[in-house]
């Protein structure tokens, strides 16, 4: 009586341990699969949001000169430091002037001894003039008198010119600066022999108040900034590496002609650059401002994904969830934002972080984001 009792409870407390492990393998499976992929999210935005065209430009001076001498001679001052800024006007080196002060006052004698002659031979030509008519001379002697008094006038002529250019010389012994600018190194000290038509410079004076920027974008963008040109199109621009605007400018160039080999059209724009943060010859970041859309539906650039059907986004349903899969078409971009022209509306949650482990209709846990604007959402 007692045997089968024991066989029966001996059977069925396996029974009870393999069911409550089947329960709780069944209770941790369906846990698992309910546990989302963890995202950051934005909301999509309408904000006013300016059309921009991104270059790479060069920094160059309004104007560059290349200071050189145009007598020959020995350098005995210079009257600035390399690196000074100079105004127009400004001395800039003393060459010796004795050698042109000399050769200026001989210069002037001989136009004096000249002056006297030809004013004799101009009155002697008078005076045979009037023998002449009255046939007391001979014509051929009053043709002589008057050939002598013409030489004698153009090499008067002749005099005062070589006085000009002594003087012109000697003024050229005081050299002054062209233009207001920043000087460069110095090429030259005093006690230096500097000769004339040389094509070694003294030194550059390049002008940096205001500056020029010139950069090229693609020919595509044309018609647009030719639409626009007479609206003084603005200019934000960074150094490459850097991560603030280093000043703003307007448009002022747009070249005549694409260049055929690289599809591109070269543009200038001017700064003020009062700060001098632009350099000549730096490489900066360029931004050319076309127009502002009131109207552009904005998402943070990272949103954006590329496949082999496109560009798309994940969107985030709230209701459940889940992601799906959007194809947009993307405006334009930049390196913060993306100008949605189709695909999705305002207000949409949609994935900026954590694509890459999603795919259609999974289940999303969302962390934290951003908003296309500047608010933060948690839904």
């Amino acid at each position: 009586m007692t045997m089968p009792s024991i066989r029966t409870r001996r059977l069925t407390v396996p029974l009870a341990v393999l069911g409550a492990a089947s329960l709780a393998a069944c209770s941790g499976g369906t846990a698992h699969r309910a546990q989302g992929v963890p995202v950051t999210v934005a909301t999509t935005a309408v904000r006013p949001t300016p059309y921009e065209i991104d270059a790479n430009g060069t920094v160059e001076p309004i104007q560059t000169v290349a200071v050189s001498p145009q007598i020959s001679g020995t350098v005995l001052h210079v009257r600035f430091h390399e690196g000074d800024d100079v105004t127009t006007g400004q001395i800039l080196f003393q060459i010796d002037p004795r050698p042109y002060e000399a050769a200026l006052a001989q210069a002037e004698a001989t136009l004096g001894r000249d002056a006297a002659q030809a004013t004799s031979a101009v009155e002697n030509a008078r005076r045979y003039e009037a023998l002449a008519k009255k046939d007391y001379v001979a014509t051929q002697q009053y043709q002589d008198q008057r050939a002598t008094a013409d030489a004698l006038l153009a090499t008067l002529r002749a005099d005062s010119a070589a006085v000009r250019t002594a003087r012109l010389n000697l003024e050229y012994a005081t050299i002054r600066a062209p233009i207001t600018g920043r000087t460069g190194r110095l090429l030259v000290h005093e006690g230096d022999v500097v000769r004339a038509n040389t094509g070694t410079p003294l030194v550059v004076i390049n002008q940096i108040r205001p500056i020029r920027v010139r950069f090229a974008v693609p020919e595509r963008y044309l018609p647009e900034i030719q639409r626009r040109r007479d609206e003084r199109l603005h200019v934000l621009v960074r150094p490459n590496g850097g991560d603030t605007t280093a000043g703003g400018g307007v448009l002022t160039f747009v070249d005549n002609a694409v260049d055929t080999t690289t599809g591109t059209v070269l543009l200038k724009a001017r700064f003020p650059n009062a700060d001098e943060a632009l350099w000549p010859g730096e490489f900066v970041a360029v931004r050319l401002v076309l127009y502002v859309d009131s109207t552009a539906l904005v998402v943070p650039a990272q949103a954006v994904m590329s496949g082999q059907q496109g560009t798309y986004v994940f969107v985030v349903s709230t209701q459940d969830s889940t992601a799906h899969v959007r194809p947009v078409t993307v405006a334009r971009s930049n390196d913060s934002i993306a100008v949605i022209h189709s695909g999705i509306t305002a207000g949409d949650v949609v994935v900026t972080d954590g694509q890459l482990r999603l795919f259609d209709k999974a289940r999303v846990d969302i962390t934290t984001g951003l908003g296309a604007g500047s608010q933060s959402i948690v839904p």
